[in-house]
């Protein structure tokens, strides 16, 4: 029997965009008899977005391991978070778990690397494209990674925080994001990352004008896989 998977769900809309994410990977690399049990639950939002404006990456911690610890009750045996802007109490969490996690930088890095990529363009919240989250790992490898310039991250907080993480998706903010992304691909960039789980809401493979590196499907892939190991207890 497949393992059990935990989703530790933060924006409640990129939490569902990644469970679908997640069942579409295990339909292509599982068997159609052997679907992983798959169990998510997630604190409500405004906690998660209290503590991170307060700096208090303890509190994102808390919150963290408090689904991990419902999660593994449920009887999941690894855990994953597809929201970017808390991997970085995700190792903190992992400390002392009661189940393992799979966390998101390392292998989004991993998976850039391997296709030799040297400079990719980053799409995300402040918190996310101004901050080490993946620039540490991808420098690592030796791989360049360009934010936003200008006011273009303050409009992607915008649309972030005021529209998708609701679900709304407006014509006008995928326009903007293009236009974002674009400009990175005149920037040198040979690629992106889309490292907010509700991006794939408004930029997709098909309508970008770089390529894509969806985070939270390359998590999605590495949680299927992992889930092809039978589970022991």
């Amino acid at each position: 029997m497949a393992s059990h998977i935990g989703i530790v769900g933060v924006s409640p809309e990129g939490a569902a965009v990644f469970y679908q994410q997640l069942t579409r990977q295990a339909a292509r690399l599982l068997g159609p008899n052997d679907q992983p049990r798959i169990s998510m639950h997630n604190e409500p939002l405004h906690l998660y977005l209290e503590a991170i404006r307060r700096n208090d990456w303890h509190g994102v911690d808390r919150l963290l391991r408090r689904s991990a610890e419902l999660l593994a009750r449920c009887g999941a045996h690894f855990c994953v978070s597809p929201d970017n802007a808390v991997q970085h109490a995700v190792q903190m969490a992992e400390v002392g778990s009661a189940i393992p996690w799979l966390p998101m930088t390392d292998l989004v890095a991993t998976t850039v690397a391997s296709e030799g990529r040297r400079t990719v363009g980053i799409i995300g919240t402040k918190l996310v494209t101004n901050s080490s989250t993946y620039q540490t790992h991808l420098g690592l490898k030796g791989v360049q990674v360009l934010g936003p310039e200008g006011g273009e991250d303050d409009t992607l907080d915008q649309i972030i925080f005021g529209e998708l993480i609701y679900g709304d998706i407006r014509p006008e903010s995928r326009l903007i994001v293009l236009h974002i992304i674009a400009g990175m691909a005149r920037r040198g960039c040979e690629a992106v990352i889309l490292a907010c789980s509700e991006a794939p809401l408004l930029v997709t493979r098909e309508n970008s004008p770089l390529p894509v590196y969806d985070a939270a499907d390359i998590l999605a892939e590495a949680a299927a896989r992992r889930a092809l190991t039978p589970a022991t207890a």
